[in-house]
This record gives structure tokens, C-alpha cells and sequence, in this order.
């Protein structure tokens, strides 16, 4: 191999660290997300989660999701749950409403071992599945066992 060869591998290499896909989630927050679906798909859309991309301490980290739903008795959310990539549990917090909740919007405060991906997902009456995913960068880590 020669010195050129070398070179180009490495950059190659670097520029796949770099780029790497922004929503890329791991194989086991995958599997919860797909045990929270039952197995059906998860469109992207219609979900919002706010967060911070910059957090300064992981151990109290508000959060805020909403789906875009009329809230009525034939159109409404019936469930929002927040995963994530590195803690030690992948599923954060789960919350189930009805069409009296008026709004499809919940808020909390998560703690989060380290840098990683939040993925927030809602189930609507219909039966569909919609997401949202955040990577969110956090400068003191929590929760490290």
C-alpha cells in the first residue's frame, strides 16, 4: 500500500465519522421504538420535540413534545413516549392521553447519561405511529452507573 493509498483511506474514513446520518439510532432503541409500535411502522412527522441541542447538566433536562392532532373523539393522540440512544434504560417516560386532554402536548424533565439521540414518538386512534428525533449534546453527563 502505498503512502497515497493510506492517505485517502483515512480521509475517507474521517469524512464517514463526520457525516454520519443525523437520525442514525441504535439497534436497541431501535427495538424499543418498533416493541412501543407493536411492530408497525413509525412515519416522521406530525411530532415536535423541543429540547435543547447544547445542555449544560444532564441531570435535569426539560423536554417538551406535541403532535399536530384535532383532539376529538374520532382524531386524537393516544399515547407519546420518549426514547433514547445511550442511557441505561432506552425508553424515558411514557404518557398516555385521550381526547379529553384537550391538547396533544406533554412536558418534563429527563436526565441523560451523555451525548446522545432523543426520539419521540406518538400513537394516534388511527393506529399510526409518527417521530421525531433530536441529537442533543450534553456538556456534564447524568445518571453513569
Amino acid at each position: 500500500m502505498q503512502r497515497r493509498d493510506v492517505l485517502q483511506l483515512t480521509l475517507a474514513l474521517g469524512a464517514g465519522v463526520i457525516v454520519r446520518p443525523a437520525y442514525a439510532t441504535s439497534s436497541e432503541m431501535q427495538a424499543a421504538i418498533r416493541s412501543y409500535a407493536n411492530g408497525a411502522p413509525v412515519n416522521v412527522g406530525k411530532v415536535l420535540l423541543d429540547v435543547s441541542p447544547l445542555v449544560e447538566n444532564g441531570n435535569a433536562v426539560p423536554i417538551t413534545v406535541s403532535v399536530k392532532s384535532a383532539m376529538t373523539a374520532a382524531e386524537h393522540v393516544t399515547g407519546i413516549a420518549v426514547f433514547n440512544d445511550r442511557n441505561p434504560q432506552r425508553d424515558v417516560v411514557r404518557f398516555t392521553l385521550g381526547p379529553r386532554a384537550g391538547r396533544a402536548q406533554v412536558s418534563t424533565r429527563i436526565r441523560l447519561a451523555t451525548s446522545q439521540q432523543l426520539v419521540a414518538v406518538a400513537r394516534l386512534s388511527d393506529g399510526t405511529y409518527w417521530s421525531h428525533a433530536v441529537d442533543v449534546l450534553v456538556t456534564l453527563a447524568a445518571c453513569l452507573e
